[in-house]
């Protein structure tokens, strides 16, 4: 059993809090909406005044935030976290971030003698609550192996894949993938429904065949072919459009940082950035399934 601290409870955040309680460790939080320090009080854990009480006294510090200048702000702004956490503490970043971030925070966290790792996160808001999630971790080998003591309460997999910010740098390359899977998901089975076909029986025909990958098998974009995704609950409940074109911009920054190239990378950017700037932001990012379909003739 560990003490930890967790700051951030959004959509992921407050059903990983709840898994370390489950999983036996004693858990203070933090966050800036009452209703979800609320649901954390319910799942068990103890609701802390601040950022700096959630840090006090624990073995463990997990942050999960929006945003590359939310985790600099906690851990490294006037009031951050740097200024008096022990060296005792391990800091577990899960927030998806940019790799240059990343290795800041860790850099500066290093510099005071506190070991850091980062850790973003793949599953989803559903791999959240199941405690299934990847664990896609950057940092010292001996700091990834101290945090399998908690991380194996909210995930499945835990891997290590390099030192510091290698962790952003999968997460990004494996974000990218994934939103390019989706967009051509989606256009395969409007294609398919625009000449008739049924997308249950096209989704079960390119499941069994080449065609197969997770967003077809698992997150089904087309409404009413797959039971608990957010296509059949009008795309709600899942990873935001939003979400998805932040991490697409992350790795479109980190290809030009390194000339790697990306179209396809770059092309579904744009395209999610469209679908953000026509409203839907705060849909699930499998609702792209309905931009194809609005720029069919």
């Amino acid at each position: 059993m560990a003490n930890v601290g967790f700051i951030g409870l959004g959509n992921m955040g407050g059903p990983m809090a709840a898994n370390l309680v489950k999983g036996g460790h004693q858990v203070k939080v933090f966050d800036l909406a009452e209703a979800a320090l609320q649901a954390a009080k319910e799942a068990g854990c103890s609701v802390a005044a601040s950022a700096h009480d959630a840090a006090k006294n624990v073995d463990f510090v997990i942050t999960m935030l929006p945003a590359d200048k939310h985790v600099v702000g906690v851990y490294l702004g006037d009031n951050g976290l740097i200024h008096d956490l022990p060296k005792s503490t391990l800091v577990i970043d899960c927030s998806t971030i940019s790799a240059t971030t990343a290795r800041q925070v860790g850099q500066a966290l290093a510099a005071e003698g506190i070991a850091f790792i980062d850790a973003p996160v793949s599953g989803g808001v559903g791999g959240a609550k199941a405690g299934t999630l990847t664990f896609i971790c950057g940092g010292e080998p001996a700091a990834v192996e101290r945090a399998r003591d908690v991380l194996q309460h909210m995930g499945k997999n835990i891997f290590r894949a390099g030192d510091t910010g290698a962790g952003q740098v999968a997460k990004i390359c494996n974000n990218m993938l994934l939103s390019v899977l989706m967009v051509g998901t989606s256009e395969a089975l409007q294609l398919g429904i625009a000449h008739g076909l049924d997308p249950k029986v096209l989704s079960e025909i390119m499941s069994k065949s080449s065609g197969s990958n997770w967003t077809l098998d698992v997150y089904n974009p087309c409404p009413g072919v797959m039971d608990n995704v957010p296509s059949s609950n009008d795309y709600q409940g899942g990873f935001l459009v939003d979400l998805m074109s932040k991490d697409l911009g992350l790795a479109q920054q980190a290809a030009l940082a390194s000339g790697a190239a990306t179209p396809m990378g770059g092309l579904t950017h744009n395209l999610y950035r469209s679908w953000s700037q026509l409203g839907h932001g705060r849909e699930d990012f499998s609702s792209i399934f309905n931009f194809v379909k609005a720029n069919q003739k």
